[in-house]
């Protein structure tokens, strides 16, 4: 367990064994509803620019990771760059609606 100069646990381990606690007093569902009700908070609290720079960010972060360094690699298919940006103004245009 860390503790820290205090003899007192961290706050990095009280999370941990909390999110392990949580984990096994709750079901799928529990983290469903949560996640619906945390998605629905954020769209109230954020605009269409926020959506596409997340949107644009989350394709970049994933194209960096992947092996053609997020470009069409010639075989037809949307760059994850190019997916993440799309999927940010869907996102946005969908919340504009609401």
């Amino acid at each position: 367990m860390a503790r820290n100069d205090d003899n007192k646990m961290s706050r990095e381990e009280a999370g941990r064994m909390g999110g392990e606690a949580t984990s096994k007093n709750h079901d799928k569902e529990f983290y469903q509803e949560i996640g619906e009700k945390g998605g629905e908070a954020t769209s109230r609290n954020h605009d269409k620019d926020f959506y596409q720079e997340i949107g644009q960010k989350g394709g970049e972060a994933r194209g960096n990771n992947g092996n053609n360094g997020g470009g069409n690699s010639g075989d037809g298919k949307m760059s994850r760059e190019e997916a993440g940006r799309k999927g940010g103004e869907a996102r946005a245009r969908q919340r504009d609606r609401d």
